[in-house]
């Protein structure tokens, strides 16, 4: 038993290792893209929100309108968050992944990252996941 839990500790403290490996200094010009990602949704200007997207999802959505309807459906607590936290930016597999916990106008917590893609010098929004929220279960 002592020897399980101390293989289960060590598996643990290796994987917190190798995660927290990524990690990397926060980029303000990384959050001020997504904000004003963000801040555009809220003002239902879904030409401003398009255009903080990275070439990927322009030619994936075609027009502001399109992106707009998907956000809408796919993502109701990036269209009208309560509350943004900004977490750790890290890179995984050679992307930069910057983690956000939104907090939607009914108090539900989800934790997103956003692929960041620079382009010609500005950071765009290359894809948007979900992940479970910490202490959440299955």
């Amino acid at each position: 038993m002592r020897r399980l839990f101390l293989g289960t500790l060590a598996g643990v403290i290796l994987a917190g290792a190798a995660f927290a490996q990524g990690v990397l200094k926060p980029d303000p010009a990384i959050r001020d893209t997504i904000q004003s990602q963000l801040d555009a949704f809220m003002a239902d200007d879904v030409g401003a929100a398009f255009e903080f997207a990275a070439p990927n999802i322009r030619r994936m959505f075609r027009t502001p309108e399109t992106f707009g309807a998907m956000v809408r459906q796919g993502y109701p607590m990036v269209w009208r968050p309560g509350a943004v936290e900004y977490g750790d930016l890290r890179e995984i597999g050679g992307f930069l992944w910057q983690r956000v916990l939104v907090t939607d106008r009914a108090g539900r917590q989800f934790v997103l990252e956003y692929q960041m893609q620079d382009v010609l010098g500005d950071w765009r929004i290359a894809g948007v996941r979900v992940v479970p929220a910490p202490g959440v279960s299955a």
